[in-house]
């Protein structure tokens, strides 16, 4: 009689495992699929963090893809205290700062990028040169002035860009309005 114990509690454990690997792996689906759909509907500020933090278009893929990768290692400790979009401009920067400050040490120095390269809508010549010209003044600035500007560019309201970078709102308010300054600057001079 024991054998047959051990059999049915051998199969019961077989059958526990079994369920615990399928909620396992559907929990991980799920989890795989609400990532993803993050990702989409937030990929435009990805591919602005990685646009104005590198010099060529393999660097700014290889840093997409970098950004994602982080953001996946740490979709886990979203803890829902801010917006999603605030919390993935957070770990974008980061992640962008990080491979800057690498790239920086090493004995390569690149060139601001040639934005004629880029596949743009050139539907309006005259609109696309000013919106090239921005961005590479954009790249010249200081990173964390880019970051600043480039959040004020997608809308992040003054308590986001604060909370992004650690400042105050009032202090994120004060170096907006003078990086317009900087910014309009820079364009005379570049044009």
């Amino acid at each position: 009689m024991a054998p047959k114990k051990k059999i049915a509690l051998s199969h019961s454990l077989m059958s526990a495992f079994s369920y615990l690997r399928s909620l396992i792996s559907k929990k991980l689906d799920s989890k795989q699929k609400e990532f993803s759909k993050l990702v989409k509907e937030n990929q435009g500020l990805i591919i602005k963090v990685s646009r104005l933090y590198t010099n060529s278009l393999e660097d700014e893929q290889d840093l997409f893809q970098e950004i994602v990768l982080q953001l996946w290692r740490s979709y886990d400790s979203f803890k829902g205290q801010s917006k999603i979009s605030t919390w993935m401009y957070r770990v974008a920067l980061n992640t962008a700062i990080t491979l800057f400050r690498k790239k920086t040490k090493s004995p390569q120095t690149d060139e601001l990028m040639d934005f004629h390269h880029r596949d743009y809508v050139e539907d309006d010549d005259e609109k696309q040169q000013q919106i090239t010209l921005l961005y590479k003044v954009i790249k010249m600035l200081p990173k964390v002035e880019r970051a600043i500007v480039m959040m004020y560019l997608d809308d992040l309201p003054y308590r986001d860009i604060a909370e992004n970078l650690g400042i105050t709102e009032v202090n994120a308010r004060v170096k907006m309005n003078r990086l317009k300054k900087t910014l309009k600057e820079l364009m005379t001079q570049h044009a």
